[in-house]
C-alpha cells in the first residue's frame, strides 16, 4: 500500500522545513536509507532519509518551497499504484483543501540538478547538499571522487575530504558598484528558516516574558591564574567560557528556582542542568547544549563545547545537540563587548550575557594597582524568577568564578 511521507520535526523549534533540492524523481526506486531530499530547518541543512521501500510516485512540493511540519512531501508505493484518493482523504496542515485536491494532478517528475559543469565542459555528478557544503567550505568539488550511485559526490564525501590549500577555490567577494550621483538602492535578503525562527521565537520571548536585568562585576584575577594552571594539565584547552559554564552549572545546583521554565499554568523546576552556549552563525544564532554540565569536569566541558561549536559551524549538528537547554549563556567578550543584555532563550527563565575581561585601575592600601574585571548581566523572566532569587544566584556565581577551586570541590 502506498504511504505518505510527511515533513518530520527535525528540531524542537521547527515549524516548517524548506526543500533545498530533491535527490530523487518520480519513478525512481526507493529503499530505506536513501536520501530523498535536502531540507533546510531553522538550525541546519539536513538530509531527509527514506524509511520506505518502493517507487517514488508523487512529489508534493517543488524545491525551493517550505512545508510545515507534518505536511505532505511525497508518496512512495508500488509502481502504477493509485495514490490520488490517498492524498484527497488525508488533508494536512501543509495544504488548504483546494491544494489537497490539486495535489493528485501533480504527477510530473520533479527534476533536481545534480550535475556541476567544469571549465572543461565535463559533467560532475553531485548532490545539491554536497555542492552547498563544498561551496561553504571553499572546496573544489571537481577534485573529489564520489561514493554515491554512479560516482555521485554526496555529503559524506565532503565531510571526509581534507583539502590542501591548492584544492580550495579562491573566494571572490561580491563587488558592489556605487553610483557617483548618489542614487538610492537596497538589497532584499531572502529569509532562511533559521532567521525566521529566530525572529519568531525572540519576538515571542521579548513581548511575552516580562524581562528584568541584573548586572554584576566579577574580579577575574584568580580565574586567570587558575586557568593557566588548569591548562598545564588539561588534555584539552579550557577557555574562560568553559569556566563560566561550569560555574553557572554549580550555581544553578544551589539555586534551582533559576533553573526553571514558565509553562503558562505552572512553573517547571528542572532537576537536570543543561547549559546552552550561543554560537554566532552567518545565518543567525544556534545554541548547542552541554547536558548535565554540573556533573562534568572542566576538561570534559571544554572538549564537548569545542566539538559542538565545530559541528554547528559546519552545519553537522544534530537536533539532540541543540535542544533541551534549561539555562543559556551568551558570551560576546571575545568581540570586545564590555556589557550587554540578552533576550531570554525559551523555554529557559534566564540567560547570562557575558562581557569581556578588562584591566581597571583600583586603589589599594599601598596606592594604586591594576586588576581584571568582567561584567555579566542576567536577563530574567519575572513570571518565574524574582529579583532576590536572581541576585542570590549571581552572588553564588561570583563566588565560584572569583575562587575557582570552590566549584571543583
Amino acid at each position: 500500500m502506498a504511504e505518505v511521507i510527511r515533513m518530520p520535526r527535525l528540531s524542537d523549534t521547527m515549524t516548517e522545513g524548506k526543500i533545498i533540492a530533491w535527490n530523487k524523481k518520480v519513478g525512481d526506486k526507493i529503499k530505506p536509507g536513501d536520501v530523498l531530499a535536502d531540507v533546510e530547518t531553522d538550525k541546519a541543512t539536513m538530509e531527509l532519509e527514506s524509511y520506505n521501500e518502493g517507487v517514488l510516485l508523487h512529489i508534493g512540493v517543488d524545491a525551493g518551497n517550505a512545508v510545515v511540519v507534518d505536511g505532505i512531501l511525497a508518496v512512495v508505493g508500488k509502481e502504477g499504484e493509485d495514490f490520488k484518493s490517498l492524498l484527497t482523504e488525508m488533508p494536512t496542515s501543509a495544504s488548504t483543501k483546494e491544494e489537497v485536491k490539486a495535489a493528485p494532478s501533480m504527477s510530473q517528475p520533479i527534476q533536481s540538478e545534480n550535475n556541476l559543469t567544469t571549465n572543461d565542459d565535463e559533467r560532475i555528478k553531485a548532490s545539491p547538499l554536497a555542492k552547498k557544503i563544498a561551496a561553504d567550505k571553499g572546496i573544489d568539488i571537481t577534485k573529489l571522487s564520489g561514493s554515491g550511485d554512479g560516482g555521485r559526490v554526496i555529503k559524506k564525501d565532503i565531510d571526509n575530504y581534507s583539502p590542501t590549500s591548492a584544492d580550495r577555490k579562491e573566494t571572490v567577494a561580491p563587488v558592489i558598484n556605487f553610483i557617483a550621483n548618489g542614487e538610492e538602492g537596497y538589497t532584499d535578503i531572502t529569509l532562511t528558516q533559521m532567521r525566521k525562527t529566530i525572529a519568531r521565537r525572540l519576538s515571542e520571548s521579548m513581548f511575552t516574558a516580562p524581562h528584568f536585568y541584573l548586572t554584576m562585576e566579577i574580579n577575574m584575577d584568580n580565574a586567570m591564574l587558575a586557568r593557566v594552571s588548569i591548562n598545564d594539565i588539561s588534555p584539552v584547552k579550557v577557555s574562560f567560557n568553559d569556566m563560566i559554564i561550569k560555574a553557572s552549572a554549580a550555581a544553578l545546583r544551589q539555586h534551582p528556582d533559576v533553573n526553571s521554565s514558565w509553562m503558562n499554568d505552572f512553573i517547571r523546576r528542572n532537576h537536570h542542568i543543561h547549559i546552552g552556549s550561543a554560537v554566532a552563525m552567518p545565518d543567525g544564532l544556534i545554541v548547542p547544549v552541554i547536558k548535565f554540565a554540573d556533573q562534568k569536569s572542566l576538561s570534559q566541558i571544554a572538549a564537548e563545547t569545542k566539538s559542538l561549536y565545530t559541528k554547528a559551524k559546519d552545519k553537522k549538528i544534530q537536533p539532540a545537540e541543540f535542544s533541551g537547554n534549561t539555562f543559556t549563556i551568551s558570551n560576546l567578550g571575545m568581540m570586545d563587548i564590555e556589557e550587554f543584555t540578552a533576550i531570554i532563550n525559551p523555554p529557559d527563565s534566564c540567560i547570562l550575557a557575558v562581557g569581556k575581561i578588562k584591566e581597571v585601575v583600583v586603589k589599594k592600601e599601598s596606592g594604586f594597582d591594576v586588576t581584571n574585571v568582567m561584567k555579566v548581566t542576567l536577563s530574567c523572566d519575572h513570571r518565574s524568577v524574582d529579583g532576590a532569587v536572581a541576585a542570590s544566584f549571581l552572588q553564588t556565581l561570583k563566588k565560584f568564578i572569583e575562587n575557582p577551586v570552590t566549584m571543583l570541590v
